[in-house]
């Protein structure tokens, strides 16, 4: 029996990015929820449950950046995401992610955090990222996987939740729940 393909309900070319490397079958589609606030799990959840699967699982994630208790979303214009590289420049901040896996029958919400360290940034060094434009729709304004590698000192923890999807959460979920159906567990 070949495993349902996920209903992933995201627009986000990193999570679909990460699928694909791990080799999991999945279909995109848009969630109609609409966030507010700041929690990741409500809006996994919510775009998990905005989300009719029929028969297949459902997978909404919600990743946000937290610094000193302070939660960094997307940035909104070029200001924003200047201030937030100042913010997390030196220091260490969390990059926490909620997931949320359903069908008919369960559903699993679940979060995972990553520690992540910035070097000392200079004027120059923002100057440098927010030019490249990465930031445009980043949580913290900033992209690991591409030039923000640049910016970071050390990270611990699950690399790909930085990138945008808690992928060991993912593959534990799915060994606990489909053991052996999409290769895993």
């Amino acid at each position: 029996m070949s495993a349902p393909p996920l209903l992933l309900a995201s627009t986000s070319p990193q999570r679909r990015a990460i699928l694909e490397q791990l080799g999991l079958p999945f279909d995109l589609v848009a969630p109609t929820y609409e966030e507010s606030g700041d929690d990741p799990l409500e809006h996994a959840a919510g775009k998990a449950r905005s989300v009719d699967g029929g028969d297949r699982p459902v997978l909404g994630v919600d990743t946000i950046v937290r610094c000193d208790g302070r939660m960094l979303g997307k940035p909104g214009h070029v200001g924003e995401a200047e201030e937030m590289l100042e913010v997390l420049s030196g220091r260490e901040h969390e990059v926490v992610s909620g997931l949320c896996l359903r069908t008919a029958a369960w559903e699993e919400l679940r979060s995972e955090t990553t520690r992540v360290w910035f070097r000392p940034l200079t004027a120059r060094d923002i100057a440098w990222y927010i030019e490249a434009r990465e930031w445009e729709g980043r949580a913290g304004a900033y992209a690991i996987q591409g030039r923000g590698a640049a910016l970071v000192e050390r990270i611990e923890g699950d690399y790909l939740n930085v990138v945008g999807l808690p992928a060991a959460l993912l593959v534990r979920i799915l060994a606990e729940r489909f053991a052996g159906l999409y290769g895993l567990g």
